[in-house]
């Protein structure tokens, strides 16, 4: 019979057999170790943010105003506007989803510009007035009262759903209670002769109109570009960042290169830890400068992103790059073979779902909402919100952004620097490969 081996295989018989090599459990116990706890982690920090949203939803920041200034119903001066709103902000909510907060209309409207409201319930001015003529016999066909419900689509399509939402559940409410007083007064109200139209309508009188409270551009996405465009400037970082490793590595010979059945192995050059990865650093840098303005390139001159503040944009691009860029040298520094590893997880894997971007910072669990302090998606992706939607406001988001980003930079430099000093003070150099 035949061997089913090569000729190539059969011609060296010294040469060990695949065989031989899966029969030792030792080649297998590490990167099964790794592989399976590596897809346990990422189940559960990815899907445990995502499975119960509305479950985990606490304190959703939502404006409440009262924009009436009362009139006269049933005989009696009152401010209906005033009531609803003290009823909705004073509601019993053992969960408390929504955080109300009372503001004017113009505080409204700045609030819902720099994002920090998801939405707004509004009861306008005249409110209590259409109240009072729905019960009124010299008018025909009145006009029903309005609850205004205003969205933010920039602070993110679910945030600003959940709070579109809480908004219009509280206004529904408020109309049926106020249906309730109303039905009870009608006769008195229209001298007995109220018709069963106009019960059904004193029943639920209010009407729930949903407006943009800020509006925009068609191109974004819905509220995501601000996300998914932070998230290729970290991908860009940390690519980057693990590609100009094993490229510097490899052309200062502490690193093989394989490409197909191409290998490579160059003379080592004498260099420490420390200067290797300040070369690596600066490399870094330069090449975010590139990366971030290819991005725009694609993103806003052939995709048409809309996108205002350019210079500022890619300034922004290019701070929030480079500074993961040099996470990852210095965390790839530190760590050596599983720094990949160990800064995917830094920067993809512990952050997008702390980010707060696709499911809000309210609607995460506690765990996620810790991250979020530090995470560097949710930092960036803030400061990217501000630039391209609420035309670069510091309260929105940005001031917050390039803080952490300086943070990063800090600790990413000294970090870095610490490892690398130590290891070349104690001696542990990198190792030299063996020529054959």
């Amino acid at each position: 019979m035949s061997s089913p081996l090569p000729r190539e295989d059969r011609a060296r018989p010294g040469q060990v057999r695949p065989l031989q090599v899966l029969r030792n459990p030792k080649i297998w116990i590490f990167p099964t170790a790794i592989v399976s706890l590596v897809v346990l982690l990422l189940s559960l920090f990815y899907m445990g943010g995502i499975v119960d949203p509305n479950g985990n939803l606490h304190r959703l920041p939502v404006g409440l105003v009262n924009a009436d200034r009362g009139g006269v119903v049933a005989g009696r001066q009152t401010n209906l506007g005033a009531q609803i709103t003290d009823s909705i902000a004073t509601a019993a909510d053992p969960r408390r989803q929504a955080s109300w907060r009372r503001l004017d209309q113009s505080e409204a409207q700045q609030q819902l510009a720099s994002g920090r409201l998801d939405g707004v319930l509004e009861v306008p001015a005249g409110f209590t007035a259409a109240v009072a003529a729905l019960g009124s016999t010299g008018t025909a066909s009145p006009a029903r009262p309005t609850l205004n419900v205003l969205t933010n689509p920039g602070v993110g399509s679910l945030a600003s759903s959940f709070a579109s939402t809480i908004n219009q559940t509280a206004a529904h409410q408020a109309s049926r209670e106020l249906g309730k007083s109303l039905t009870a007064a009608a006769p008195t109200v229209a001298d007995g002769s109220a018709s069963s139209a106009a019960r059904l309508l004193l029943a639920d009188p209010i009407t729930v109109s949903v407006q943009v409270g800020h509006p925009i551009g068609t191109h974004s996405g819905l509220g995501l570009t601000a996300f998914y465009y932070t998230l290729l400037l970290v991908l860009a970082g940390f690519m980057g960042g693990n590609v100009i490793s094993n490229g510097v590595d490899v052309g200062l010979g502490y690193a093989d290169s394989e490409i197909g059945p191409w290998h490579t192995r160059r003379p080592a050059v004498p260099i420490n830890r420390t200067r290797t990865l300040l070369v690596k650093w600066v490399m870094s840098v330069v090449v975010a400068a590139l990366t971030s303005g290819l991005i725009m390139l694609m993103c806003v001159a052939l995709l048409g992103m809309d996108a205002s503040h350019l210079w500022l944009l890619w300034v922004f691009s290019f701070c929030a790059s480079a500074t993961v860029g040099l996470g990852v040298q210095s965390i790839n520094a530190a760590f050596g073979g599983i720094g990949q590893l160990v800064s995917m997880f830094v920067f993809i894997v512990l952050a997008l779902p702390s980010s707060g971007a696709t499911i809000p910072l309210e609607a995460l669990p506690g765990f996620y909402r810790w991250l979020a302090v530090f995470e560097p998606m949710r930092q960036l992706s803030g400061g990217m919100r501000a630039i391209l939607y609420f035309d670069a406001r510091a309260e929105a988001g940005l001031t917050r952004a390039w803080i952490m980003i300086a943070i990063g930079v800090a600790v990413a430099l000294a970090f870095g620097l610490a490892a690398t000093s130590y290891y070349d003070r104690k001696g542990l150099h990198r190792m030299v490969p063996e020529t054959s």
